[in-house]
């Protein structure tokens, strides 16, 4: 896969594509990335990449030729990261992680010349109900959630148990010493018995699902076990609440 960043700050990139998981897919070639500065495509004597807005108003507003120019050499589908745009999640990541080439505009300032969205973005994507300084962030966010999804990136195993892949919220992890000033893992999991751990897991991860993000729930289908596990979990809620 191919992913092509377009923005006015390449150097915020530098400690995404050079440490981690990142780097490691990029070395072995599950993953080109390229940060693409847009100011190369600016060809006044400043480098002009923004201006202030027609009919008046706060801020600037990014031009609409460097980007037009920048993309006419990219292809694959194009996304601007915008508060307006649709929320990005597990499943919309899960589509994008297909795409051969993507290319995302980190969005700045009061957002890019509409133009240009109307013309040549194919999906607008929101990280959440919240403001920012740029579209840099979002654009890694992005990236990594895909990324990591790439064949051989990580292990399958790894990431099907993470929150939201399944549409549920992971379990609790924990790991050696067993006791830690009088503080002890449940003994299921050091206990050797896989069925039972695998049972506990997920009765874990229904819990926290049901009480954190209940929504979540609702649109799953649960199993025969899952509901059974649900029960389970509804009345030592009761028993607690007593």
């Amino acid at each position: 896969m191919k992913i092509n960043i377009l923005t006015l700050f390449p150097k915020m990139f530098e400690g995404f594509v050079s440490e981690s998981i990142i780097s490691r897919a990029i070395k072995f070639g599950a993953v080109e990335v390229n940060i693409i500065d847009i100011r190369d495509y600016c060809f006044d004597k400043h480098k002009q990449a923004d201006d202030m807005p027609f009919g008046g108003g706060n801020g600037m507003v990014m031009k609409p030729e460097p980007l037009f120019l920048a993309l006419e050499n990219l292809s694959g589908k194009v996304i601007y990261t915008s508060p307006q745009g649709k929320t990005f999640n597990q499943e919309i990541a899960k589509e994008l992680a297909k795409e051969e080439e993507l290319t995302i505009i980190a969005g700045h300032y009061e957002g890019v010349d509409e133009r240009v969205v109307e013309n040549k973005v194919d999906m607008e994507l929101s990280i959440g109900d919240f403001v920012l300084t740029g579209g840099e962030l979002p654009a890694m966010v992005i990236s990594d959630t895909i990324i990591r999804l790439l064949p051989d990136v990580i292990k399958k195993d790894s990431y099907e148990n993470d929150s939201f892949y399944n549409g549920l919220l992971d379990y609790p992890h924990y790991t050696r010493p067993a006791e830690y000033k009088g503080l002890r893992v449940p003994d299921v999991l050091i206990s050797g018995n896989h069925k039972k751990i695998d049972e506990w897991r997920l009765k874990e991860s229904l819990k926290r699902t049901y009480l954190r993000r209940k929504d979540l729930i609702e649109k799953r289908e649960l199993t025969k076990l899952e509901k059974k596990l649900l029960d389970e979990i509804k009345e030592e809620i009761k028993k607690e609440e007593v």
